[in-house]
């Protein structure tokens, strides 16, 4: 069976252990290296040649070009994903720029992490646009509703104020999160549900009370 070799790098023991638990548990990962900075990165990146590299964010020394480094260490073939807690606009462009292949936020449930590595893996770039204003008519897109079973309860609760009529910055305030990982959210929701904007997952909000009934928004 085929896996994917994957490097991780973080300056928090807990965040390397809880990693490496987590992809250790899937028979197609194997965690070939744990670094606690960029320079470790670099070296495992270079002698290792893996499939993907998690970076996190938090790193004091994970610069923009410390990140164009890694991205072109020698290694053609690996896939950077960051793992952050929150992506404002900014910092999607610098990752993207940088080569970035994926973002990870720190509060995301396991499964939706392990199925953005996935796609990773498979050659796709799941790094969010900056905008997700593009409009196509709903009568283009027929959801069944056993797919919005598959939202987290955040995902439900974002969809729901969405439906409001509220921007990004605003649902982040209302949260208490940043804008941008509202954006990062909506990317996942728009990728499970298998839509493109935020006009359409408006008009299922209005008619869709989940599984639990609306989420409740504090």
């Amino acid at each position: 069976m085929h896996f994917s070799r994957v490097v991780i790098a973080s300056r928090y023991p807990v965040v390397l252990l809880g990693l490496n638990s987590l992809l250790e548990a899937e028979r197609d990962f194997k965690v070939v290296a744990r670094c606690n900075d960029i320079a470790s990165c670099f070296k495992a990146i270079q002698s290792l040649a893996p499939d993907i590299a998690i970076l996190d964010m938090s790193m004091p020394d994970i610069s923009g070009q410390a990140m164009l480094e890694v991205a072109n260490s020698g290694a053609l073939g690996v896939r950077l994903v960051f793992l952050a807690a929150s992506v404002e606009d900014r910092d999607l462009a610098m990752l993207a720029a940088a080569g970035a292949c994926g973002v990870l936020l720190s509060e995301e449930e396991p499964e939706t992490l392990l199925q953005t590595l996935r796609q990773v893996a498979d050659g796709q770039k799941t790094l969010p646009p900056p905008s997700y204003e593009e409009a196509i008519p709903y009568a283009q897109t027929t959801i069944p509703e056993k797919y919005l079973a598959v939202l987290t309860d955040r995902e439900r609760q974002i969809m729901r104020l969405v439906s409001e009529g509220l921007s990004n910055k605003e649902i982040g305030r209302r949260l208490k999160v940043a804008d941008g990982t509202i954006k990062v959210h909506l990317h996942h929701i728009f990728r499970k549900l298998e839509i493109s904007n935020r006009t359409v997952l408006a008009t299922l909000a209005v008619s869709y009370s989940g599984p639990t009934g609306s989420p409740s928004v504090e």
